[in-house]
């Protein structure tokens, strides 16, 4: 990747501080320009969507089948990387970009990939271990939610949580995927790991998130009176 360079002007809507940025930024740099023409931001959302299909049907699999077929869930994971991080950057490269509807499409890919995970564990895992299907969903959608309003508040856009962002979590959960096939049963344990840090960075996000409330209202209510003395 050192080789590779940064095409600035693709990822100049939005602050990254993900620990993976930078190589990141590098591939997708390279692949924008190579992608053909006949494969449009939709076409790229689409491949993200199959992405997640394939990540369910790895659970799915792995419960009715044999658990080997978690593997699946890895490249699954890539492809899903894929589609999600250049549908974006192909519109902006191609001067073909929708800001609100590509928002929007986006939170709502998001949220269904995120959901998709959820289920497949759901359906995958025993016992209790279950309702950490639906806290590993509620706690990622805490985080969504946080960065929506971040952006309300601030006009910046960023989906990092200091140096986690979604490749980064995409990453852990193939790791993870990987020991549950190695290791079977550890996968509770992990998803438990996840749970417990993402309620803490939420936690924290959403304190210094208040605070910049905080600060806002103080700034646009100085505005407002200095308004009203003129």
């Amino acid at each position: 990747m050192s080789e590779l360079k940064i095409n600035k002007k693709l990822f100049q809507d939005r602050k990254r501080t993900n620990i993976l940025s930078e190589p990141e930024q590098k591939l997708i740099s390279y692949l924008v320009p190579r992608i053909p023409n006949w494969i449009t931001s939709d076409g790229l959302t689409a491949i993200g969507f199959l992405g997640s299909l394939m990540i369910l049907g790895s659970f799915i699999l792995a419960e009715y089948v044999d658990i080997r077929y978690l593997l699946l869930g890895i490249p699954g994971f890539f492809v899903q990387w894929f589609g999600d991080s250049l549908d974006g950057r192909i519109a902006f490269y191609r001067n073909k970009s929708r800001r609100w509807y590509g928002f929007a499409l986006d939170i709502v890919m998001d949220w269904i990939s995120t959901v998709f995970i959820g289920l497949g564990y759901v359906l995958y895992t025993v016992g209790d271990f279950k309702y950490l299907g639906f806290t590993l969903v509620a706690l990622y959608g805490w985080a969504m939610i946080i960065s929506q309003l971040r952006y309300r508040i601030t006009d910046k856009y960023t989906i990092d949580a200091g140096i986690l962002g979604p490749t980064e979590i995409r990453v852990i959960i193939s790791l993870v995927m990987l020991f549950e096939v190695l290791m079977p049963g550890s996968i509770n344990w992990c998803v438990l790991v996840i749970c417990i840090a993402l309620f803490i960075i939420n936690t924290n996000d959403t304190r210094l998130l208040l605070k910049l409330g905080d600060e806002k209202d103080k700034a646009d209510k100085l505005k407002k009176q200095q308004e009203e003395a003129i």
